[in-house]
C-alpha cells in the first residue's frame, strides 16, 4: 500500500506518519507538504521507524501538476493540509479561502482523475458554528466563522468523490497533546505551555464556553484504522470529551498548583460548541479513551525540558 499525506509535516501528520510506517502492508508513505508552517522538527531530533519507506515531497496544493505527479500509484489520501490559526479563525477570509476551499479543490481535481482508492479528509466541528445543544452528524452544519466556511467549502468538494472511491469525512474536535510538530494555538496545549513556562495563564471570555476536544493519540489511531479497516464511507464527528475553558482551568491547577490565571474580557460570552460522543463510527473502530484528562496532562508536563 502507497499513502500520500498532504500537510503531512504538520501535527496531526506528524504522529500519523510515523504510526503508518509501522505498518507491514505499507509500501511507502509520501509526506506532500509546502512547510508554510515552518514544521521543521518533523525532520528533526528523532528517527522515523522504517524510514526508508518515507518520501518526502515539497510541494503546495495548488500546484496542480506537482500534485497530479505526486499521485501517481497512490491507494490511499489523508488529506490534513489547512490553515489554521485558533484564535483568529475569523481574521481573513482569503488566508481560509486560498488553502482550506481552492487547495481541496484543486486536490478533488487531481484525484479525479487517479487511481486512488480511498480518500480520508481531516474536517473540522467548526462547521456546525455554535450551539446550545451537543450537535450530531445529523446537525445541519452553520459554520460561524471563515475558517470554518472554509472547511465546508472543502467537504462539498470532497464529496463529489463519493461515486468514484471511498470518501471519509473527520470532523474533529480540537486535538490536543503532545508530539514533535507542536501546535501552542491550541487551546490546552496553551495552557500547558504557560502554565509550566510562565505560571499563569490567560482565558479569554468568561471561561464558561464548551468545546468538543481528543487526544492526538486517539486521532491517530481513527485516521489509521480507516486506511485498512472496511469503514462505511461517510461523513463523522471525531471527538472524546467535551470540556469548558474552566474545567480545564481546574485540571491544570490540580497539576500547578500555584497556577494564576488572568480573564480577558472576562464579561464575554463566547461561542459555545458541544459535540455527542456516540458517533456512527465508534461502532466501527474502537477508540475508547483508558485515560483522565490529568493523566494525559502529567505525561505532556513530563515533556517539556524543564
Amino acid at each position: 500500500m502507497r499513502i500520500l499525506i498532504t500537510g503531512g509535516a504538520g501535527y496531526i501528520g506528524t504522529a500519523l506518519t510515523s504510526t503508518l510506517l509501522e505498518q507491514n502492508d505499507v509500501d511507502e508513505v509520501i509526506v506532500y507538504d509546502n512547510l508554510s508552517k515552518q514544521n521543521y522538527n518533523f525532520f528533526l531530533g528523532h528517527t522515523y521507524p522504517n524510514k526508508n519507506k518515507l518520501t518526502f515531497i515539497q510541494g503546495d496544493l495548488l500546484d496542480s501538476r506537482s500534485l497530479k505527479n505526486a499521485l501517481e500509484g497512490v491507494d490511499v489520501v489523508y488529506h490534513l493540509a489547512a490553515k489554521v490559526t485558533t484564535p483568529f479563525a475569523n481574521s481573513d477570509p482569503h488566508f481560509f479561502e486560498q488553502v482550506n476551499h481552492w487547495g481541496t479543490a484543486e486536490l478533488v481535481y487531481a484525484l479525479e482523475e487517479s487511481d486512488v482508492k480511498k480518500l480520508i479528509y481531516s474536517g473540522s466541528t467548526s462547521v456546525y458554528g455554535s450551539s446550545k445543544e451537543e450537535v450530531t452528524e445529523g446537525t445541519e452544519p452553520n459554520p460561524r466563522t471563515f475558517y470554518g466556511i472554509s472547511k465546508m467549502r472543502g467537504e462539498e468538494h470532497v464529496q463529489r468523490l463519493v461515486n468514484k472511491m471511498d470518501t471519509y469525512i473527520l470532523r474533529c474536535g480540537n486535538v490536543y497533546g503532545y508530539n514533535k510538530s507542536m501546535r501552542f494555538d491550541a487551546v490546552i496545549n496553551r495552557f500547558m505551555f504557560e502554565a509550566n513556562c510562565n505560571g499563569r495563564i490567560t482565558i479569554h471570555g468568561n471561561g464558561k464556553q464548551g468545546r468538543a476536544f481528543i487526544h492526538i493519540d486517539l486521532l491517530t489511531k481513527v485516521f489509521k484504522e480507516i486506511a485498512f479497516k472496511d469503514i462505511k464511507k461517510g461523513i463523522y464527528n471525531v471527538v472524546d470529551r467535551n470540556l469548558s475553558v474552566l474545567d480545564l482551568v481546574d485540571v491544570v491547577k490540580e497539576i500547578y498548583p500555584e497556577l494564576e490565571y488572568l480573564f480577558i474580557n472576562q464579561h464575554l460570552k463566547l461561542r459555545e460548541l458541544r459535540v455527542a460522543q456516540d458517533s456512527a463510527l465508534r461502532s466501527q473502530i474502537d477508540y475508547e479513551n483508558s485515560r483522565s484528562l490529568k493523566d494525559e496532562l502529567l505525561d505532556f508536563k513530563d515533556r517539556f525540558s524543564f
